[in-house]
């Protein structure tokens, strides 16, 4: 058995448990606890504040999946004043080694160890995953974050990526008008400036102008209320679109990445399930593919379900390497 602390920090959350991993690298958790990163100033702080309410011999390994891209020598949190320094994390929260991975990245360490019962099946046909082949994962947020599972003799092997960032692509007329109006401030349009929770507010103000309704302006989440609620007609609509390029999206990059099975993550996809499955136009798009529209409908399409699959994931992606 392996001991450690995952941590799975966000803009707005930071979250820590104890953890034991088995001998085939599968997690346990312990007590969760959470804290605003507003409420402190730097990881160390938050990181004490952890070590105080845990009562517990401080730990010698720490995992943490950040919600933001890894890899550089200072990392700058997203809606957080957090600066961290790879190289001397380990020294600064007084540990002898640190894992760092992407959030997505920690997704797919977790969905590739999770049972199928914590990643019900949405559509296609209720098939494990492939011992050889590929496992695309996605889901928006903040942002549309993406990942991939690469499983060769059962073996996963976790790609991160970036796929969140590829161009829009508009499949319909009304589309291509979302589009141009949204370049009319943006140089550039990525799928996550629409498939992602402000999506849904880019969505319906792109709408208004194109409609010229008169609309009342929402915050995003009083405007998810409202779309999924279906008390405001232009939100609605706004989710349906939204939905449409979520399924052509998936779709896209399981082409990409090899068709074989689909895995949908985060708190948001959760949230709207209902709607998604049983209101939207998300698999039509996923699998209109043209020539591939046969091979599409034979992908699985799952939904990630573990309440705390961050914390879980960093803790699955721990590997013997100092910071």
């Amino acid at each position: 058995m392996t001991d450690l602390v995952a941590a799975d920090i966000g803009g707005t959350n930071a979250r820590f448990a104890r953890a034991t991993l088995d001998a085939r690298g599968v997690p346990t958790l312990g007590t969760v606890r959470k804290y605003k990163v507003s409420d402190h100033a730097s990881l160390q702080s938050c990181w004490q504040a952890f070590l105080a309410d845990d009562d517990a011999p401080a730990p010698e390994r720490v995992s943490i999946a950040f919600a933001t891209a890894i890899g550089r020598e200072v990392i700058k949190l997203t809606n957080s004043s957090w600066i961290i320094r790879p190289a001397q994390l380990a020294d600064d929260l007084g540990v002898a080694a640190v894992r760092l991975v992407n959030d997505f990245e920690a997704v797919a360490h977790a969905i590739a160890r999770l049972p199928l019962s914590d990643l019900p099946l949405l559509f296609g046909p209720d098939e494990a995953f492939p011992e050889n082949g590929s496992v695309t994962i996605l889901g928006p947020g903040t942002g549309l974050g993406v990942a991939m599972i690469a499983f060769d003799e059962g073996m996963p092997h976790i790609v991160a990526t970036e796929g969140g960032h590829v161009d829009f692509a508009p499949l319909d007329a009304l589309e291509g008008r979302i589009l141009a109006q949204l370049r009319t401030d943006l140089v550039r349009v990525s799928t996550e400036r629409i498939v992602s929770g402000p999506g849904l507010n880019t969505l319906y103000r792109a709408l208004a102008t194109i409609s010229q309704a008169p609309v009342t302006l929402m915050n995003d989440a009083d405007l998810w209320a409202a779309a999924l609620e279906g008390s405001n007609p232009l939100a609605r609509t706004a989710l349906e679109r939204l939905c449409m390029s979520y399924g052509a999206t998936a779709g896209d990059l399981a082409l990409a990445q090899g068709p074989h099975h689909v895995v949908l993550a985060g708190g948001l996809t959760q949230r709207m399930r209902d709607f998604l499955v049983n209101k939207s136009a998300f698999h039509d798009r996923f699998t209109a593919k043209g020539r591939f529209e046969a091979l599409m409908r034979t992908v699985p399409v799952r939904l990630a379900t573990h309440p705390e699959i961050g914390l879980y994931g960093a803790a699955a992606a721990w590997r013997e390497k100092k910071a």
